[in-house]
């Protein structure tokens, strides 16, 4: 399932970042001068392509483990740069309020369920939960108590 929801939440950078490099600001339904639309089709080039390598890390995830970590914190920090951006301007029109919600939401959590995953053997579901319990309850124990259990 985790593959599955990687590839769906890797749609939103993929179409958002293309129709941003190939219409520009009309894409936003925005007015800007050549420096303007210049700059936001290089940001939705790199959009585009953090997209296209969360689709590419979901196919592979436990050996991609470090792409996928990085790319989670390079969203997560662009996420933070336009909550300061929220905090400092105001809020701007809602198709940016859900890319926040993504950016500080879904890709949070998703982190967190890859991290459940691996910590957990590839177990899913609940097995994974009660396996990482698990794991960190024996932390500590002597060998000899964990052969009696």
């Amino acid at each position: 399932m985790l593959p599955i929801a990687l590839r769906l939440a890797a749609l939103v950078p993929i179409l958002a970042g293309g129709g941003g490099a190939l219409f520009g600001p009309a894409f936003l339904q925005e007015a800007a001068g050549p420096a303007t639309a210049s700059h936001l089709r290089y940001l939705s080039g790199l959009l585009l392509g953090l997209g296209l390598l969360a689709w590419w890390c979901a196919g592979a995830l436990d050996r991609r483990r470090p792409v996928f970590e990085a790319l989670c914190a390079m969203v997560a920090l662009g996420g933070l740069a336009r909550l300061g951006g929220v905090l400092a301007d105001g809020a701007p029109p809602w198709p940016h309020l859900l890319a926040l919600g993504m950016e500080l939401g879904v890709v949070p959590a998703l982190w967190v369920a890859a991290q459940v995953r691996w910590a957990s053997g590839g177990r899913a579901g609940l097995d994974a939960a009660r396996a990482v319990g698990q794991n960190t309850a024996w932390r500590g124990r002597e060998p000899a108590a964990r052969e009696r259990a």
